[in-house]
């Protein structure tokens, strides 16, 4: 049995799925009924941040992907012990490389991974670059017309899609031998500023769009109506300050699964229908 964290995500989501297409047995820690899971998968629910809450869920589990950032992480990965869950795979960040702990992501994402290695138990880190699916985030302005607004536009991040990052975690989970004890880092195939998304976007879509940046002060404004203020600070210090690369492309994606890393042209003919 392999337990999936996040299962309603977009990395959670794309992993229950790929798991269950592939015959495994798979428990999905969700907050609700589990409606909509595929069929054959168990859901099961408790609170990430209570760990007491899941002794059931990890209960007869060889394998667990598990998020960063819970308030007792220490006390998660304990009750993953006790359950007798034989590997246990991390989805951190790769911004914990060279990472400075005064960046509130940066710290929750460094703390995690070391709550990981100190368990004691087989373990696997996958440290990502941005998602593709952060785009989603522009629906509404692209509802309301052909221009979308958005911070860093001088910033190129080698953006992943979320369902590569599951076909690595979903190697990684099944054939656990030649992954533990290891960090992973996973990207998109090539560097892509918001301009350029937009770009590929409005081809899909057959529409003319085009991206205009914020100015910081318009940006962190925007940012603090849905984000932490530490949050937003962390973001900006990556972005604006240059504190973060992330822009680098690795082969890891064809490495571990053994096909590339899908384009973001890829992605958005996947998700086409979410725009329109």
């Amino acid at each position: 049995m392999i337990l999936v964290t996040g299962a309603t995500g977009n990395v959670g989501g794309e992993l229950v799925r790929r798991l269950a297409d592939e015959g495994r047995e798979v428990r999905a820690l969700v907050r609700d009924d589990g409606r909509g899971l595929p069929s054959g998968v168990e859901p099961v629910s408790g609170d990430l941040n209570h760990p007491r809450t899941l002794a059931g869920a990890f209960t007869g589990v060889r394998a667990a992907f598990l998020l960063s950032g819970y308030a007792d992480m220490p006390g998660l990965l304990r009750e993953a012990e006790r359950a007798g869950v034989g590997h246990v795979v991390l989805l951190s960040s790769g911004a914990v490389v060279g990472g400075d702990r005064g960046n509130a992501i940066t710290a929750y994402n460094m703390a995690s991974e070391e709550a990981v290695r100190a368990a004691g138990m087989p373990y696997t880190l996958l440290r990502p670059s941005g998602y593709m699916s952060n785009a989603l985030g522009w629906r509404a302005q692209l509802a309301a017309g052909d221009v979308v607004r958005g911070p860093f536009a001088d910033v190129a991040v080698a953006k992943l899609d979320p369902y590569d990052l599951a076909a690595v975690a979903a190697r990684v989970l099944t054939d656990g031998d030649a992954h533990k004890g290891k960090a992973h880092r996973v990207t998109g195939p090539r560097p892509l500023r918001p301009a350029d998304e937009v770009r590929v976007l409005g081809e899909v879509l057959g529409r003319d769009l085009r991206f205009e940046g914020q100015g910081d002060a318009e940006a962190r404004a925007e940012m603090a109506r849905t984000d932490p203020p530490e949050y937003v600070d962390a973001f900006f210090r990556y972005f604006s300050a240059g504190e973060y690369d992330d822009s680098r492309v690795l082969p890891t994606v064809e490495e571990i699964t053994g096909g590339p890393a899908r384009t973001f042209e890829d992605w958005a003919r996947a998700h086409a229908a979410a725009f329109r």
